[in-house]
């Protein structure tokens, strides 16, 4: 037997042994989380932005956890572009071309090595993501889960504003993620082409024409300052009337306060636009099983940055829509040079090429917690059956 085969062969017991650890992650991470946020429900009522700070700083860990998937598994992230560390606190819609699963526990990597962006960040999803181990996680952190298809797009962008102004706003979360082509690029790509073809617009191979109603959905909220400070003169005026915000703002176990909406109504405004392109090598993007078993050779996937600041944004229907096409334009431009080349010749990067690192005493220490934390919840609940059944004895 060769070397070479030696080496094959020992894949195999690795790819088994990260099964089973990433299967152990979910059974003493997942449910640990919902335990914790259901024992901490009162503080929810008396100190909701303690609470929701707990919250983001569990779920930070759990995506952390995710993020140890892929670093193990020699999967790093190359980041250049614009530098993006003035967008790092503050407010920030982040569009990014879709590719595969992998592409969501990547983007979180690279974005579990920046302090403070994760705990603060809501995603914004395909409904199906509900009904996944991780469902239950992006229900309590209030992330959005959005409908496909014709039939359910008006319905979907109506939910989007109200979710922005009911949970987004009022939680003060910074991040909010957005696929703006609505699905991987290997399932939409015909049909983007037949679209671009009978309306005239930019072939694309490398990403796909881009749908804008959830991004419009995002610009009516913000471009409409007296909705989002609690005024109901404001042009969302029906949205407030529909999901009753008046009515949930009286009620503190649901909002954060009154007084701090009021007194910070400049931090309600989205304050920069992050676009984001992921390159894979050779344009064969990872994939969540690749990220699992660990099977594909160790690769660096590419993150260029471009930064605009919310003002830069055109605001008509039609301006809008023609900058969202002009960035995906750019994109395939940008993805089919880096497939050529093998590098991102022709853009002058402010910052990078820096490859992503993380830290593996955290990841430990994490692991540590969880599993301390399910031990602890265990313990809890087996004190409280036997409490139950020494009472139910005595009471006979």
């Amino acid at each position: 037997m060769l070397p070479n085969d030696f080496g094959k062969f020992g894949k195999y017991p690795r790819a088994m042994f990260r099964f089973v650890f990433i299967i152990a992650n979910n059974i003493y991470c997942i449910p640990t989380y919902v335990v914790w946020m259901v024992l901490l429900l009162p503080l929810r009522h008396y100190h909701p932005k303690l609470y929701y700070r707990i919250e983001g700083t569990l779920f930070h860990w759990l995506l952390a956890i995710v993020s140890m998937w892929s670093y193990t598994a020699g999967y790093d992230i190359v980041e250049l572009g614009d530098n993006i560390e003035p967008c790092r606190h503050k407010k920030t819609l982040v569009l990014a071309n879709h590719q595969s699963t992998a592409d969501v526990p990547l983007m979180m990597a690279a974005f579990n090595a920046k302090a403070q962006v994760l705990p603060n960040i809501m995603w914004i999803m395909d409904r199906l993501f509900k009904y996944t181990n991780f469902g239950i996680v992006s229900l309590i952190h209030q992330d959005f889960f959005i409908a496909s298809g014709k039939a359910n797009r008006e319905k979907s962008v109506d939910l989007l504003k109200k979710h922005l102004i009911e949970s987004y706003i009022p939680r003060d979360r910074k991040w909010m993620v957005l696929f703006p082509e609505g699905g991987f690029l290997r399932k939409r790509r015909a049909v983007s082409q037949r679209f671009a073809q009978q309306s005239n617009l930019p072939m694309l191979n490398n990403v796909t024409l881009p749908r804008v109603g959830a991004l419009k959905a995002i610009m009516d909220v913000f471009d409409n300052p007296e909705s989002t400070c609690g005024n109901n003169n404001g042009g969302m005026k029906t949205y407030i009337k529909n999901g009753d915000i008046k009515n949930k703002n009286d009620n503190k176990s649901d909002t954060l306060s009154n007084t701090s909406s009021s007194n910070n109504c400049k931090n309600k405004y989205l304050e920069y636009v992050l676009d984001i392109t992921i390159a894979y090598p050779n344009g064969k993007p990872l994939d969540l099983p690749n990220i699992i078993h660990g099977f594909r050779e160790g690769c660096q996937t590419h993150f260029y940055y471009r930064l605009y600041n919310y003002s830069e944004i055109p605001k008509s229907s039609e301006c809008l829509t023609q900058w969202l096409y002009d960035r995906f334009t750019e994109k395939e431009a940008i993805l089919e040079n880096f497939y050529k080349n093998k590098s991102f010749t022709g853009v002058a990067p402010s910052f990078g090429p820096a490859v992503v690192h993380q830290d593996m005493i955290r990841f430990v220490i994490i692991n540590l917690f969880f599993i301390t934390s399910t031990y602890f919840h265990f313990q809890m609940f087996y004190a409280f059956l036997e409490y139950y059944r020494f009472y139910a004895q005595t009471s006979l």
